[in-house]
């Protein structure tokens, strides 16, 4: 089923391309691919630029098996049997960084990409746990997890970064704020995001009306925004909103933006307004439901509007965390630790 659009914004391509064996020309010399995702999230986006003899990619989806043998198939087919000679990682995530490493190592080549992105990545690659780690459960029993699922966790192999992201061999190209990067025949200008991940980068071409924005702007869903058991007391929620308020001036209502996810769209403008209007919304419900005290997990409702499930309850639950976080940090809920069950309950100042 094609994407609505949300108002004010236009798919240019209402049919996104088939995973791996198709290609869609988006720009001149700039082709748009997906990689398929074994999650709700079903695809990544990849955008492939021309650079005469070879490609340089944005993105690269999962490490296995089954996405190296489609990367064969669009080598060979959409892309025409040229190699790629650079890739391009806009942040740390799994499938967006998780062929890199082979990229570099099985292709020669280059990698590009943020510090922060090349670090956490590699220091999370080598990072392999079999059981969950205590921090990780004991920051779970904080946000107030279902009992019954925490103890299911506690038993599991915990998700390991290594599963889905290849090794990656030493040695990137750095880019941070304000450089400038050739990219398929186009001069970009590099600005960073946050809140989804850090220093999560996007491109602005000063030759057409191009935006290569990852995961940092999203045409029909918000990313993620969470705190995780690595830094407890992070403020996504704040790096967000900073991010996209210094971003939303760039916007132009003719930059076609190729986002990680989901459509390219037109009408960023109005996208940017309401990326962060979603959140200050959501700020607003959620003060109103902590009227009396509540843990992350019973914020659901105020947040999502849906039933969360088991598979999307680990995301749900690190997002909600945010949210109350934020409004401590702001000075506008207190937390105190409840005595029934160790979980950290959020109530509005009155």
């Amino acid at each position: 089923m094609a994407d609505i659009a949300p108002a004010g914004l236009r798919y240019p391509h209402d049919t996104p391309p088939a995973h791996g064996t198709e290609a869609i020309e988006v720009a001149p010399g700039v082709l748009w691919l997906r990689m398929p995702l074994p999650m709700k999230l079903d695809h990544v986006n990849i955008y492939a630029f021309d650079e005469g003899d070879s490609w340089t990619i944005i993105d690269t989806g999962f490490a296995s098996k089954k996405s190296k043998a489609i990367w064969a198939e669009a080598l060979a087919g959409p892309l025409g049997g040229k190699p790629v000679s650079r890739v391009v990682v806009t942040h740390h995530h799994p499938d967006h960084i998780g062929l890199a490493g082979w990229f570099q190592s099985e292709h020669g080549a280059e990698l590009v990409t943020t510090r922060t992105a090349w670090l956490t990545a590699r220091m999370l690659i080598l990072d392999e746990q079999k059981t969950p780690a205590a921090e990780s459960l004991a920051f779970y029993k904080l946000s107030g997890m279902d009992p019954a699922l925490l103890e299911k966790r506690a038993s599991e192999r915990p998700f390991n970064f290594c599963d889905i992201v290849e090794p990656l061999p030493l040695g990137y190209t750095r880019i941070k704020q304000d450089d400038t990067i050739q990219i398929g025949g186009r001069t970009w200008d590099v600005h960073m995001g946050n809140g989804h991940a850090p220093e999560h980068a996007t491109f602005w071409s000063r030759d057409d009306n191009l935006v290569i924005a990852g995961d940092q702007i999203l045409s029909s869903i918000s990313p993620n925004v969470g705190v995780h058991p690595t830094e407890p007391m992070a403020d996504p929620i704040g790096e967000w909103l900073e991010a996209c308020e210094r971003l939303a001036p760039l916007a132009q209502a003719d930059h076609l933006v190729l986002g990680g996810h989901k459509l390219p769209f037109t009408g960023l403008p109005k996208r940017m307004e309401q990326l962060i209007e979603n959140h200050h919304s959501a700020l607003k419900r959620l003060l109103a439901y902590i009227d009396t005290p509540k843990s992350a997990s019973e914020c659901f409702s105020p947040l999502f509007k849906r039933k969360i499930g088991e598979a999307e309850y680990g995301l749900a639950l690190v997002e909600a965390v945010a949210h109350l976080s934020h409004l401590y940090q702001s000075g506008l809920a207190t937390r105190t630790l409840r005595a029934e069950d160790g979980a950290w309950v959020y109530q509005s100042k009155g």
